[in-house]
C-alpha cells in the first residue's frame, strides 16, 4: 500500500504522534493551519468518509470519544473543531480517512 498515512502508522514514515491506542494514531499536522492543528487517524484503511459503513461504527464512536481528550491534552478543549473532507472536490489530500482537530486561530 502507498498510503503515507498507513506508513505513519506502521512507524516507516516519522510523525509527532501525540496519541495512539489499537485503532487510532493521532498526531500534529506537518502544515498546520491553526495554532492547533492535529490529525486524528484509524489504523484501519478507510478511504474516505464515503467509504463509512456499519462496520465502522464502533471505530468511529471511539474516534469521537479521543477527540475531547486529545483537545483537553493540546489545551483547546474550550474552543475547537473538526473536520474530515471526503474526496479530492471536499480538499481531501490523502485517501485515508481523517480526521482535523484544530484551534479557532
Amino acid at each position: 500500500m502507498d498510503c503515507i498515512f498507513c506508513k505513519i502508522i506502521e512507524g516507516l514514515i516519522p510523525s509527532e504522534k501525540i496519541y495512539e491506542d489499537d485503532l487510532c494514531v493521532a498526531f500534529y499536522d506537518i502544515e498546520p493551519q491553526t495554532r492547533v492543528h492535529a490529525l486524528i487517524v484509524p489504523r484501519e484503511h478507510i478511504p474516505s468518509a464515503a467509504a463509512i459503513t456499519e462496520h465502522h461504527a464502533a471505530l468511529l464512536g471511539h474516534i469521537w470519544t479521543v477527540i475531547p481528550k486529545l483537545a483537553e491534552q493540546l489545551g483547546v478543549a474550550e474552543g475547537f473543531r473538526v473536520v474530515t473532507n471526503s474526496g479530492a472536490d471536499a480538499g481531501q489530500t490523502v485517501a485515508h480517512l481523517h480526521f482535523h482537530l484544530q484551534s479557532p486561530k
